[in-house]
């Protein structure tokens, strides 16, 4: 095999100048992250496909699988050529090495471009001289042959790719993370839409230990791994929940902490120009989150909150987490800051207007100033 085959999904439902402008970006990022990993390659873009002509297949294919806008991925044979009888003369040559005797086979053809032969024409000229029993339902081996112009492409498998749009295509967001198990998830799921992610997260550091911050930069190098560099925002948050400890009754007070929480996030996310923010909440997964109360939180920013596991339920995000090498690191003991000064009995139902009065005893703009005065950012990679 001489490279591997690449497929996109998602860009073909964008119009021409965008879907050119999604490739473009694509192709930005598979030269990046395949040089960043050493691997020596050309590239050539196809209709529909991307072809990496590279000796290092194996390690190329463990890199393209991660980046987003790739649907699957086929280490394969390139034939410069898409005449019937040169291409059957090959698989002639190497079938054997591809299917056993006692195995069956079926092809797999398809043609882009004009030919004087279907993409019917072109698996029967193949299987004709293939010496193994012919199951076309439930083939023991699979042989690929796509012909794009004049090139032929050859491959025994797909290895499936995360999908979704090149990273940096639909603009910057700014995505609370608190190093539990929710939150590096959904801000992975922003990345797999095309979002460049921004990290944000709040701690009571010293009221405890530095555990959450540690995670957090963990967390945020394995979220490098996507995405070239991660600007990690780290706020003090202690003198903040000290004040509403003092001044808000109890089943509030969780309220009031996110409500900050996302007053300080809509002014970073105004410094890094970004368009929305992100949570990991899950709808009525604890008691901040039933609707009433996500509306009292969002109600203090004029952004978009994007919450991509609105609708999944935990077994969902702990899967996703494992696939993405977060949970491991999620699940480590912290005391993260709005699990401080927890109530028994916090609210679930509560409304704005009683919420605002509240607030009405704190100096909200001299809380978030002084916290935004003391904020740490690191740059995270790979």
């Amino acid at each position: 095999m001489n490279g591997v085959l690449i497929a996109y999904g998602e860009l073909f439902l964008k119009s021409e100048p965008v879907r050119r402008r999604f490739e473009k970006k694509l192709l930005e990022n598979i030269r990046y992250w395949l040089r960043k990993n050493g691997i020596e390659f050309k590239v050539q873009r196809k209709r529909g496909r991307i072809f990496i002509e590279t000796k290092q297949f194996k390690k190329a294919c463990e890199i393209l699988r991660k980046i987003f806008g790739i649907v699957w991925v086929a280490p394969c044979y390139h034939l410069k050529t898409s005449n019937l009888k040169e291409i059957q003369e090959f698989c002639r040559k190497n079938y054997k090495n591809w299917i056993k005797k006692n195995e069956s086979f079926a092809v797999r053809a398809r043609r882009v471009g004009k030919h004087d032969y279907t993409s019917q024409d072109l698996a029967e000229v193949v299987g004709k001289v293939i010496d193994r029993k012919v199951n076309l339902s439930n083939p023991d081996k699979e042989i690929f042959v796509e012909v794009r112009d004049d090139d032929c492409y050859i491959y025994l498998e797909t290895l499936k790719g995360y999908g979704g749009l090149p990273l940096g295509t639909s603009g910057k967001v700014v995505s609370l993370i608190s190093g539990g198990i929710d939150s590096p998830v959904s801000s992975w799921l922003m990345m797999k839409k095309g979002c460049e992610v921004t990290l944000l997260h709040f701690h009571s550091f010293p009221l405890v230990s530095k555990a959450s911050i540690e995670k957090v930069k963990e967390l945020a190098k394995i979220l490098s791994e996507y995405q070239r560099i991660i600007k990690l925002y780290l706020v003090p948050f202690h003198k903040i929940q000290l004040e509403i400890k003092t001044k808000i009754p109890a089943k509030y007070r969780i309220l009031l902490y996110r409500r900050f929480m996302f007053r300080i996030a809509e002014r970073i996310a105004e410094k890094e120009k970004a368009k929305a923010l992100v949570t990991g909440e899950s709808l009525a997964q604890v008691s901040s989150q039933t609707l009433p109360n996500l509306a009292v939180i969002e109600e203090v920013t004029k952004l978009p909150v994007l919450r991509p596991l609105i609708g999944m339920d935990k077994v969902e995000i702990v899967d996703l987490a494992k696939e993405i090498g977060t949970y491991e690191i999620s699940i480590k003991p912290q005391e993260d800051c709005c699990s401080l000064f927890v109530p028994k009995h916090p609210a679930t139902k509560a409304r704005v207007e009683v919420v605002k009065e509240l607030e009405k005893k704190l100096k909200v703009k001299k809380l978030v100033n002084d916290a935004l005065k003391n904020v740490e950012v690191l740059r995270i990679s790979k």
